[in-house]
């Protein structure tokens, strides 16, 4: 476990660093895991884990620039989704860990052969020979928001909306918001059983927020939670994140709101499970009770999503009336553009929840400021490759 956590937001780490590492703890400790990704196992920051278990090859001549290889290698890499995932699937079934890899956009692909694998456990939890199977776990990487070079064509969160729609409940979609929280997710993973886990995370550094402490009381307390550091005690707005970049821009957001409205009170929540209608994970769903606790009884709620803003807004709905809401995310707008610019296009920035804040308060001034900052940034970014905001 990773602790002795101070000063929330300053460090930055690596979520994919942190799975690269307990993926190599695996290999070494379970003979029977194996690692399936479409040859984009470097790509996505794992490629450490050829420090310790080879690529699986057959009788191909193997050249002195490859990889390590072996006809035993317990890395499966194969530009078929289609075919991996079936072989992965296959492993499972004869009770033997395994996760598999890929860009967040290509994992659609195997959408049809997903929802055939949960009606299959569906059907088998009746049998009663039958032991649980070990999860299927899928890590989503090179996600929508940072694909800096490769633009539109890689960028869709479309399978997280698909899993969050099938009522047989046996989905989780989990979105660790730092490294911290990435180890956690790991270990769900690794102990889930008859389930689809997908796991979605920036490859890139990201802040530190929270301690291992905080990261299992997440998943133990119906997946989500008040982060004190930036919140207010009877707040008048709750702010609401899920997904490690799009919380990054609330947290940064709230850091800009106390600077233009120092009196305004805002509490911020992070969500980082959801399941079919639900708040948190299959088996441990946010109830309503705990909902209002959290994000109170009346007051409004602005989220900011990972995918598709309709998803979290018809889970949302399920506990709350939709008059409050008021959610931001992908709204299929990309490009090969900045990562800033990527957030202005599908209005996700801290400045665009921002605004939100101040129409609610009135402050059309403010609001303006803020839209004047988004398109000024725009414009440099056009101008210069970069980001005028960081």
């Amino acid at each position: 476990m990773i602790d002795g956590f101070s000063n929330p937001g300053i460090k930055k780490y690596s979520p994919a660093d942190r799975f690269e590492e307990l993926l190599m703890a695996e290999f070494k400790n379970n003979p029977h895991f194996y690692f399936f990704s479409p040859d984009e196992t470097t790509s996505n920051k794992f490629e450490r884990i050829f420090e310790v278990e080879k690529r699986a090859w057959g009788n191909l001549p193997i050249e002195e620039w490859d990889l390590p290889e072996s006809a035993n290698g317990r890395i499966i890499e194969m530009l078929s989704e289609n075919v991996l995932f079936s072989v992965m699937t296959g492993h499972l079934a004869n009770g033997e860990p395994a996760m598999l890899g890929s860009y967040e956009a290509f994992l659609p692909i195997i959408t049809a052969q997903l929802l055939q694998q949960m009606k299959f456990i569906k059907q088998s939890k009746t049998v009663s020979w039958r032991e649980p199977m070990p999860a299927v776990n899928l890590l989503s990487t090179s996600t929508c928001w940072r694909q800096d070079h490769n633009g539109f064509t890689h960028q869709s969160p479309a399978l997280i909306s698909t899993l969050l729609s099938v009522p047989s409940n046996l989905a989780n979609c989990i979105f660790p918001i730092d490294d911290v929280a990435a180890e956690e997710s790991f270990y769900f993973m690794m102990n889930s059983t008859n389930v689809v886990n997908l796991t979605t995370f920036d490859k890139n550094e990201r802040p530190r927020y929270i301690d291992s402490h905080h990261a299992n009381y997440e998943f133990v307390n119906g997946g989500a939670s008040v982060y004190q550091f930036i919140s207010d005690e009877e707040p008048d707005i709750v702010f609401a994140a899920c997904g490690d970049i799009v919380a990054h821009e609330v947290i940064e957001a709230i850091k800009i709101l106390r600077e233009d409205l120092p009196g305004i009170k805002i509490r911020f929540v992070y969500i980082n499970a959801l399941s079919y209608r639900g708040i948190g994970t299959t088996e441990n769903k946010l109830s309503k009770e705990k909902f209002m606790e959290l994000f109170t009884e009346n007051k409004p709620i602005i989220a900011n999503f990972h995918g598709y803003p309709e998803t979290l807004e018809n889970i949302l709905e399920n506990y709350t009336a939709r008059g409050r809401l008021r959610v931001h995310g992908f709204n299929e707008e990309g490009s090969t553009t900045t990562p800033f610019e990527m957030l202005r296009r599908n209005a996700a920035s801290r400045y665009d929840v921002a605004i939100d804040v101040a129409k609610l308060v009135g402050n059309t001034d403010l609001a303006s400021k803020y839209q004047q900052i988004l398109d000024e940034n725009h414009t440099y970014a056009l101008d210069n490759g970069v980001d005028m905001l960081q």
